[in-house]
């Protein structure tokens, strides 16, 4: 198992993680027709993706799961963070 490729599609994972979250959030704003053929489309997508991912090798597979397993709790920590208040 290459640990650089694990690395990379693990960074790749967190993005598609965030990618799909941002546009379920579009999606449920829009119009109820546009809202289930955006979410039609966005799940062929992911089924095409992870099928991509599945006949990779092991360490793409690997790598994948973990950026998307380690990223949803990772965002909600960050959201969650206090930020500073600018002052002047």
């Amino acid at each position: 198992m290459d640990a650089l490729t694990v690395l990379a599609l693990a960074g790749f994972g967190s993005t598609a993680y965030l990618t799909t979250l941002s546009t379920v959030k579009w999606l449920n704003q829009q119009a109820s027709g546009m809202k289930v053929a955006g979410l039609v489309v966005v799940g062929m997508v992911l089924c095409a993706l992870i099928g991509t991912i599945a006949n990779a090798s092991q360490s793409v597979a690997i790598g994948f799961i973990v950026g998307g397993v380690i990223t949803p709790p990772v965002h909600r920590w960050i959201l969650q963070r206090p930020r500073p208040v600018a002052s002047f």
